[in-house]
């Protein structure tokens, strides 16, 4: 199963592991929490907890919990692609817009 993000996905992992490198410690901690996340996803497609409806296929969420942000995914079995639609911080009100 391959992994694309969206570009909004793709640039909010962006300005989160910014923010992550230039105010922790652990710089690489958010990178290094979600490679390791869509490494599992790949494997548990069916793992999170059906957020909304996109589509006509079930988008999921999943936190990572040391980093406290969820992934949005939708998993296309048939074509074997896990979309991540959204990388939203959990300590924030409501999720994102998909």
């Amino acid at each position: 199963m391959k992994v694309r993000f969206t570009p909004e996905a793709e640039a909010q992992a962006d300005e989160i592991d910014t923010w992550w490198r230039e105010n922790r410690d652990a710089r690489d901690l958010f990178a290094r929490e979600l490679a390791n996340m869509m490494a599992f996803l790949v494997t548990m497609p069916k793992f999170g907890t059906v957020y909304t409806i996109l589509d006509g296929q079930p988008v999921r969420k999943v936190l990572m919990p040391k980093t406290r942000h969820h992934v949005y995914y939708a998993a296309d079995l048939g074509e074997g692609i896990l979309i991540v639609h959204a990388v939203w911080g959990a300590p924030k009100e409501g999720g994102p817009k998909l």
